[in-house]
């Protein structure tokens, strides 16, 4: 990582994915988890603290040094252990069947390889398990979904490799995940950036 996506990105991505309207949003997509989760995309823990009783651990996935340092308050505060396990989403060194559930939220926007992500979600979440995410992503009204396209290749380049018209929901049912629950709306702000997404998906058996 460059100077700007190391110092800059993590610092801009806790401002514009925290605070109080943005807490609603991800506590709702932690909503339901259980037992040990893997979190990829953890960053510097804006969902500690949100985590319902029945999670027991934490397995924190994170590239940036410097979210996990922002993270550290939080994870020693937090009542649920939590454990940095890997830098990769696209390959995280746990065993097969190893978690209960998984957690990403502002997340399958910026890998890279999207679909080795989520294979590898659907590899460590055991069957059966279940897979929560909230994410911006493709608007369903045209010309909005015009200004995505066009917009999106400065998105990248801005947002250290942010895209604005990945469908979240599309992405995790590719990965032979089954989507059980979603919801999807226009949140306040410029409408390329805030269709938003919350939905739970199954591991198969």
């Amino acid at each position: 990582m460059g100077w700007y996506e190391e110092q800059v990105l993590p610092r801009a991505v806790e401002l514009t994915c925290g605070g109080a309207k943005m807490e609603r949003w991800r506590r709702q997509a932690a909503e339901g988890l259980t037992g040990t989760v893997l979190e990829l995309g953890f960053g510097s823990g804006l969902n500690v603290g949100l985590y319902p009783d029945e999670v027991t651990e934490v397995l924190a996935v994170e590239p940036s040094e410097l979210a996990r340092a922002r993270a550290a308050a939080r994870v020693a505060a937090s009542a649920v252990p939590v454990r940095h396990v890997g830098l990769d989403g696209q390959q995280v060194p746990l065993d097969d069947a190893s978690a209960d559930s998984a957690l990403c939220t502002f997340t399958l926007c910026t890998i890279p390889d999207v679909d080795a992500a989520l294979a590898e979600v659907r590899r460590i979440v055991r069957p059966g398990g279940a897979f929560h995410f909230l994410e911006h992503g493709l608007a369903p009204d045209e010309p909005v979904r015009r200004w995505q396209q066009r917009l999106n290749p400065l998105e990248q380049r801005l947002a250290g490799g942010c895209q604005l018209t990945r469908d979240p929901v599309a992405l995790v049912t590719a990965a032979g995940m089954q989507v059980v629950e979603s919801s999807a709306r226009y949140m306040k702000g410029p409408k390329p950036w805030t269709y938003f997404t919350v939905g739970r998906a199954v591991v198969p058996g």
